[in-house]
């Protein structure tokens, strides 16, 4: 189940989302989006928490509001930062996550080091995000379902550059 959250008002019409647990987080890096930045504390479990940007945005076009929303959300998901004041958190574009056969379920590498941005998180606000669903009862379709229709709308030109870049074989 993927949770998802939305960002504060002044941040922008965006949606935050979660993955339960580090297989739901499999599925998530599977089947991501180009629009999806990926967040994580560093150098500590924690959940991987995504935001989906408008289509031709960039990591360079989120507000300050809307990268702390999801700053707070992955340090809310983590049980050892969750208990620091200062933390450091890492994101970058879903398509830069590489994922080998000899990871760990929830494990990523990156494929260029460089599209890695960190920010530090210094206290822990809980009041900034609003959940969309009732986690309880939330019963939403599976990533892998929404990257098939994402397949059947995009053109198929650009979908084949990113997977080619995924596999190795094309430089962006």
């Amino acid at each position: 189940m993927v949770f998802y959250f939305k960002a504060r008002p002044e941040a922008g019409d965006y949606t935050i989302f979660m993955g339960l647990d580090k297989y739901e987080n499999e599925d998530l890096i599977k089947y991501g989006f180009p629009e999806d930045i990926w967040f994580h504390v560093d150098k500590m479990s924690s959940a991987h928490v995504y935001v989906r940007l408008n289509k031709g945005q960039s990591m360079d076009d989120m507000s300050e509001g809307l990268l702390e929303d999801c700053a707070q959300l992955v340090k809310a998901n983590s049980i050892q930062g969750n208990k620091v004041n200062n933390i450091d958190v890492v994101y970058t574009p879903w398509y830069n996550l590489k994922k080998t056969p000899s990871m760990d379920v929830g494990q990523v590498g990156f494929h260029n080091p460089k599209l890695l941005q960190k920010d530090e998180l210094e206290l822990q606000c809980t009041t900034m995000l609003l959940p969309v669903h009732n986690h309880s009862s939330c019963a939403l379709p599976g990533v892998q379902a929404l990257a098939i229709v994402l397949l059947l709308v995009q053109p198929m030109q650009s979908r084949f550059a990113l997977l080619k870049w995924k596999r190795g074989s094309m430089r962006l």
